[in-house]
């Protein structure tokens, strides 16, 4: 990915103190208006760079939110089934999703991973493609972050699809 070579300039501490700052309404909010967000910058991206650019920097984009909040929130301290446990608590805290790994092959770094009520994609109408570009980077980002060595995830099975869960495979470049 080209961008991969440019610097970034966000910071974690660009996030703010939610808390401080919502007072009243707090820090969670409807997916409804995440979703809009994205859908809506999803629509710009295609119609003024193509699809597979849009597709690109959703990638990109999930690659440095996975990477920073693996840096962030999660303890990399451990071992894969402690980094693992960890991950999952901190998905379903964040009510992002519900993450199981199916086949983890230890030797290769070769993962089959699925997250349910993935806050992408699940509920929305069946297009027959697979659409969470945004979740493949992140999942990268994190896996990358955790073993430090390049990762290619892809998705296999999206709610989009017809399917009822997301299934990435998820291998060492």
């Amino acid at each position: 990915m080209q961008y991969q070579n440019k610097p970034s300039r966000f910071s974690w501490d660009n996030l703010g103190d939610i808390g401080e700052g919502r007072k009243n309404l707090g820090v969670d909010m409807p997916v409804v208006v995440y979703r809009l967000f994205q859908y809506t910058l999803r629509d710009i991206l295609a119609r003024e760079y193509g699809s597979e650019t849009a597709a690109e920097l959703y990638r990109a984009a999930g690659h440095l939110a996975g990477t920073e909040m693996a840096k962030n929130l999660l303890d990399l301290s451990g071992d894969f089934d402690y980094f693992i446990a960890n991950l999952q608590s901190q998905l379903h805290k964040l009510k992002i999703g519900i993450l199981q790994i199916e086949k983890a092959d230890m030797d290769t770094l070769s993962f089959t991973l699925t997250v349910g009520e993935d806050l992408d994609c699940s509920g929305l109408p069946v297009t027959d493609e697979t659409i969470c570009d945004y979740d493949e980077g992140f999942i990268a980002g994190i896996l990358e972050t955790y073993t430090g060595k390049p990762f290619i995830v892809k998705e296999i099975d999206c709610w989009a699809s017809g399917d009822r869960t997301c299934r990435f495979t998820a291998n060492v470049q």
